[in-house]
């Protein structure tokens, strides 16, 4: 049977709430209502209200909270509402959950659910992908799944791990991709990527819902004789160096594709990743396809021009592909 990605999200913490008495959700709206995108809906019923908490309008305090939970022994999952609001925890997060470690040996198993992306017309406030602000901190990890197995996956392995995690779910993927997934229990580790589609002339390294568009490139840009490798980070932070350089060793050409603002972040990083450990086997300069370094606008004709679309990775890969 096919499920939804969002669908894999209520799965994953449904079997997790089974399997761990420790595991518990906290977040605005996630209880009787179901949370704002239902990712939580019929928990509240199963669980009840200590175990499916409905907290006050204060990133900060609940995700203190739940740190606090996590040293405590608990697996608290806590749910930004969107994930532009996570900046509102970024002291809690950054000073307190990803130094615990550092300074004492402390565990601190918290995940932290952050819809983030755009193609959902929710201008500047609701439609950021932040996770660049958390990419250079170390004791974090960071994961974005861009299908139902590894969402399912990635979340369970998330809950489990002894490190805070943020975990980011794409808003625009939650209803519109499917996929059948097994019955058996399965986790997806943390720090893996994956090769969705093997190729020989570029490798289009990517995450979460640009993983979609480099699959719709891949098809057009074949007809043209053009073999596009795809890579799926799946985990951000640690980034699974080894998968990069064997694609990179293989097709000698490389686009890094984000829906993030172009500087400072994942893409940034992997570039120049790149260019240190395996720039004898490039025989072009990396590409990074982005969106610009502005706010996400409203209007639909410019939100569509932002975010990176099939059109700007047939072009770059043409252009790639006649160096």
């Amino acid at each position: 049977m096919e499920i939804t990605y969002l669908d894999a999200i209520k799965q994953a913490l449904d079997e997790e709430m089974t399997r761990d008495r420790n595991v518990f959700l906290m977040g605005e709206d996630i209880g009787y209502y179901g949370g704002a995108f239902r990712a939580t809906e019929g928990l509240y019923e199963k669980y009840g209200q200590w175990r499916v908490i409905d907290t006050p309008l204060s990133e900060s305090g609940f995700t203190g909270a739940a740190i606090g939970a996590a040293l405590m022994g608990m697996r608290p999952v806590v749910e930004m509402q969107f994930a532009d609001f996570i900046s509102c925890a970024f002291d809690q997060i950054v000073s307190v959950a990803a130094k615990n470690f550092y300074r004492w040996g402390g565990k601190t198993p918290i995940v932290i659910r952050a819809p983030f992306g755009g193609n959902i017309h929710g201008a500047a406030y609701h439609s950021q992908c932040p996770e660049g602000w958390f990419f250079n901190v170390p004791g974090l990890k960071i994961v974005a799944p861009s299908n139902p197995y590894d969402a399912k996956g990635l979340l369970k392995a998330s809950i489990r791990d002894d490190d805070p995690v943020i975990y980011f779910e794409h808003k625009y993927l939650y209803r519109r991709i499917k996929d059948t997934i097994p019955e058996d229990d399965y986790i997806v580790p943390i720090g893996k990527s994956k090769v969705i589609k093997e190729g020989e002339d570029i490798s289009i390294i990517t995450y979460s819902a640009m993983v979609h568009i480099a699959i719709e490139a891949a098809h057009i840009l074949e007809d043209e004789g053009i073999s596009l490798e795809i890579i799926d980070l799946r985990t951000l932070l640690p980034v699974d160096k080894k998968g990069i350089y064997e694609s990179v060793k293989k097709t000698s050409k490389v686009i890094i594709l984000y829906e993030a603002p172009r500087t400072g972040g994942v893409g940034a990083e992997v570039a120049a990743l790149i260019s240190e450990e395996v720039f004898e086997y490039l025989d072009a300069p990396v590409v990074r396809i982005s969106a610009p370094d502005t706010p996400v606008p409203y209007s639909p004709p410019l939100e569509e021009f932002y975010i990176p679309k099939v059109d700007d990775i047939v072009k770059a890969a043409r252009r790639l592909a006649a160096y």
